[in-house]
C-alpha cells in the first residue's frame, strides 16, 4: 500500500514521532524526519529501520521556533526524495522556551505563549505549505497535524499548549477548504496523555499517569504506538472522503 510512498514529519526521533516512523517504514513506505539535536539518535535509527524494512530514510535538523527555516530543509529533502505523498506535524519544544506558557493561569507570559504557538501552529503552516506544493506534482496527499485532548479537557498547567492544540486544529480546517482541489487531505490526531518522556517532563507526571489510569475506561496510559493507526488510516485510501476531521483518541478519558 506505501510501498514506494515518502512520508515527511517532524520530530522523529522519539516519542509519538519514532512511534510513526517506524510504522510507516514497516509498511514499506520511504521516510524522511527531522530532529532537533542529536545527529546520533536520527542516524541510529535510520540504519536501523533501512536494514529492517529496506526503505530510504533521511533525518534533517530543525529549529522548530524558526519555522522558515523548513523551506531549508525542504530543498535539503528534494535532493533526497523525488515525492513527498505525506506530511505529519509532530515536534513540539519543552524546557526554556516554554518558561511561561507551560504553568497556572495566572504565571502564563507572552513570551512562552508565543513559542509555543511557533512551533505549534506557525510551524504547521510552513511544514505544509511547503508540503502541498510537492504534494500537487502527485496528484495529491494527506497531512496530519498531531494534537492532544488538553484542548478539551482542564489539564494542569497546560493551558498554554492546550489553547494552541485548538488553534493548530483550527488551522487543519482552514487548510483541508483550501487544498481539497489539489487532491490534498488535512487532518488532526489528538492524543490523550501518552507516556513519552515529554510527559515524563512534567513536574507532576505520577500525578497525570494516575489520572489518566483512573478515567480511562481501559484502565492504562497511552502509549506512543497507540496513535500510529490513526495516522496510517488517515494516510491511506481507506480515508480518502475524510477531510477537516480531528481524530480523538484518548482511552475514553475525555468524555468522563
Amino acid at each position: 500500500m506505501m510501498t514506494g510512498k515518502t512520508l515527511f514529519i517532524s520530530g522523529g526521533t522519539r516519542g509519538i514521532g519514532k512511534a510513526i516512523v517506524y510504522a510507516f517504514a514497516a509498511q514499506g513506505c520511504n521516510v524522511a524526519f527531522t530532529y532537533a539535536s542529536s545527529a546520533d539518535t536520527a542516524n541510529e535509527i535510520i540504519a536501523d529501520i533501512e536494514s529492517k524494512y529496506g526503505i530510504k530514510a533521511k533525518a534533517y535538523m530543525l529549529n522548530i521556533l524558526e519555522p522558515d527555516t523548513y523551506k531549508e530543509v525542504y530543498a535539503l529533502f528534494d535532493q533526497d526524495f523525488d515525492r513527498l505523498d505525506f506530511f505529519i506535524s509532530n515536534a513540539i519544544i519543552s524546557g526554556r522556551a516554554v518558561v511561561g506558557g507551560f504553568g497556572p493561569f495566572m504565571r502564563l507570559k507572552p513570551k512562552g505563549l508565543n513559542n509555543i504557538y511557533i512551533a505549534t501552529v506557525d510551524a504547521f503552516v510552513v511544514g505544509a505549505q511547503e508540503a502541498a506544493k510537492r504534494m500537487e506534482k502527485v496528484g495529491g496527499g494527506s497531512i496530519i497535524s498531531m494534537s492532544s485532548t488538553g484542548n478539551l479537557v482542564y489539564t494542569p498547567n497546560y493551558a498554554g499548549h492546550g489553547t494552541n492544540k485548538a488553534a493548530v486544529e483550527a488551522m487543519v480546517r482552514y487548510a483541508a477548504a483550501e487544498l481539497g482541489e489539489k487532491g490534498i487531505r488535512v487532518n488532526a490526531v489528538s492524543g490523550g496523555p501518552i507516556d513519552t518522556d515529554a510527559l515524563k517532563a512534567f513536574p507532576n507526571y505520577e500525578e497525570v499517569k494516575e489520572e489518566v489510569v483512573r478515567r480511562s475506561p481501559l484502565s492504562r496510559m497511552g502509549e506512543a504506538e497507540d496513535l500510529t493507526g490513526a495516522c496510517m488510516f488517515l494516510c491511506s485510501d481507506a480515508s480518502s472522503w475524510m477531510t477537516g476531521q480531528t481524530v480523538v483518541i484518548d482511552g475514553g478519558t475525555t468524555f468522563q
